[in-house]
């Protein structure tokens, strides 16, 4: 049988949060660019409150803004990885290179 693309699975949303969380628990354990501390604080706060949101929306059945929340909140985690907010080396988690 031929895999549906166009719909928000719970399978699928579990991924992405499983993916997520990793790249959230990566990031807070990680070293930061001290220098830009404010920048570091508003790039966390940020993926911290759209991975709230998609838990939020996903316990409500609203699976359209879970996945919507959680492509956000990895967005921002991977943004500070790139930008080398957070020094993060795992390029299975971020746009970033592993050395």
């Amino acid at each position: 049988m031929a895999e549906v693309k166009n719909i928000i699975t719970k399978e699928k949303l579990e991924k992405y949060f499983s993916i997520t969380r990793k790249a959230l628990e990566m990031v807070n354990s990680a070293k930061k660019d001290e220098s830009r501390k404010d920048m570091v604080l508003d790039f966390l706060d940020m993926a911290t409150r759209y991975f709230n949101d998609a838990k939020y929306f996903y316990s409500n059945g609203d699976y359209i803004n879970a996945f919507a929340a959680i492509n956000y909140a990895h967005g921002w985690l991977d943004s500070g990885a790139r930008s080398k907010l957070f020094l993060v080396k795992d390029s299975k988690l971020f746009t970033v290179d592993d050395d």
